[in-house]
């Protein structure tokens, strides 16, 4: 599936103008989901893809950045939405923090909903490559939480 990168500048310009962190649209089995957060643009069809583009200024993108990018990992999500603790306490050590080893179970970090602590652990082993939103900062259901390789 191609977009042209028209399009691609004004669905960036209503993310701005709104003030939204995401927008999903679709069409039968091409979706397109632009993320504020992580400056990342996912393509979903046969077979997914993942291009960059900033989110700085809708002018900023260009048809060189739709370049697919080296991966990142296996992106960790979060299950609900709520706000996002990277430690279990204030003032706590954080569960992790990029370049550090996690195993498959390990706690990575929380997800508080509705007053209930939701721990969310790391469905892979590997190398934690990328936090892509801060402490405390309000999460969707389905926003990438962390990237591990």
């Amino acid at each position: 599936m191609k977009y042209e990168i028209e399009y691609i500048e004004k669905i960036a310009k209503i993310i701005t103008d709104n003030s939204l962190s995401e927008i999903t649209l679709g069409e039968g089995d091409d979706i397109i989901t632009i993320r504020k957060d992580c400056n990342v643009v996912s393509v979903a069809s046969a077979p997914a893809v993942t291009v960059s583009a900033p989110a700085v200024s809708p002018s900023a993108v260009s048809v060189e950045e739709a370049k697919p990018q080296e991966t990142k990992g296996k992106a960790v999500t979060s299950p609900m939405v709520g706000a996002f603790y990277a430690s279990p306490a204030p003032g706590a050590k954080p569960f992790v923090k990029v370049g550090d080893t996690v195993s498959v179970g390990q706690v990575v970090c929380i997800v508080e909903a509705m007053k209930l602590m939701n721990e969310i652990e790391s469905e892979v082993s590997g190398k934690v490559t990328q936090i892509c939103v801060e402490d405390g900062q309000s999460v969707e259901f389905g926003q990438v939480l962390m990237y591990i390789e």
